[in-house]
């Protein structure tokens, strides 16, 4: 599986390491939040503002490096609009291994 990096934000932030910490202090304080609305908007079945917090999501997959992963979100997220939950497991193990980095990279 492919695993989160910094190597999008390191080359976005040209060394600046003040930018780098506060890109993924906004991360760190976010993505708990957009993942916890995703799985309450997926659990009532809310396809359309589910769909909503995969959008937010992918943003945020792809800054982390996950260039397969951001695909995955992004026909997921089209798969919701259409009411359809294809590709739910394989993007909640996005979350799921994005929330391991996180709490890993201290």
């Amino acid at each position: 599986m492919e695993q989160p990096n910094l190597s999008f934000i390191t080359k976005l932030s040209n060394g600046d390491k003040v930018f780098e910490e506060k890109i993924f202090k906004v991360i760190r304080k976010e993505f708990p939040e957009e993942k916890e609305k995703y799985f309450l908007s997926i659990k009532s079945k809310n396809y359309t503002k589910a769909a909503e917090d995969v959008h937010k999501l992918k943003h945020k997959i792809s800054i982390l490096g996950l260039e397969k992963g951001y695909d995955v979100a992004e026909k997921y997220e089209d798969n919701l609009k259409e009411s359809s939950e294809i590709l739910k497991e394989e993007f909640e193990n996005i979350l799921t291994n994005i929330t391991s980095y996180l709490a890993e990279t201290l």
